[in-house]
């Protein structure tokens, strides 16, 4: 009898070790067959999954945001305001290791959409849904300012740039200072 595989399961757990192999030796460092050992797969166990590494990026980059937006529906739960605003914050910002590997598989990412389009598209609806998320906290929270898009902006910037200058400047940008940056600029905001 054949074995029975579940290959969306495979995929994830592909995909699970393309995200800490690439935050571990960035994305030109990472080899297939580092990713398939890391997965506990024999190297040619990937190509029906995953035919070029390019794919395993896209599909990583899908997989580190619905995990951040699924944080961000937990941490927000029950919650209201300045604090629900504040709690989204938070996962996006690399505020401990695992948001830290994440911020290095977007930076890996944003490096490859920079010349392709269709990545480009997919970065671009993953950053809508958050600048509408955004804008909906930032009024539950008292927004107090006239133009809401450019406060989304401005959060979005800190939020994506924390993730550069985190990752590439780890002495300089320590999670409490991150916190602390947020916080300043939500006290102008709300």
């Amino acid at each position: 009898m054949p074995k029975i595989v579940d290959h969306h399961q495979r995929r994830v757990e592909l995909v699970d070790a393309t995200w800490r192999i690439i935050a571990e030796k960035g994305l030109d460092g990472a080899t297939m067959r580092d990713i398939a050992a890391a997965a506990g797969f024999a190297n040619g166990a990937l190509k029906p999954y995953f035919p070029t590494k390019d794919h395993l990026l896209d599909f990583a980059f899908e997989h580190i945001f619905a995990q951040t937006n699924r944080r961000m529906r937990e941490a927000t739960q029950g919650l209201s305001g300045r604090a629900a605003l504040r709690a989204y914050c938070h996962e996006i910002l690399p505020l401990d290791d695992e948001r830290l590997n994440e911020a290095r598989v977007a930076i890996a990412f944003w490096q490859k959409a920079l010349q392709d389009p269709a990545k480009a598209a997919v970065h671009d609806r993953a950053m809508e849904q958050w600048r509408e998320s955004l804008k909906l906290l930032l009024a539950d929270a008292g927004y107090r300012g006239d133009d809401p898009e450019n406060s989304v902006g401005a959060v979005m910037d800190l939020l994506l740039g924390a993730q550069i200058t985190a990752t590439l400047s780890p002495a300089h940008h320590s999670p409490q200072k991150l916190v602390a940056q947020l916080d300043t600029l939500l006290d102008a905001l709300v």
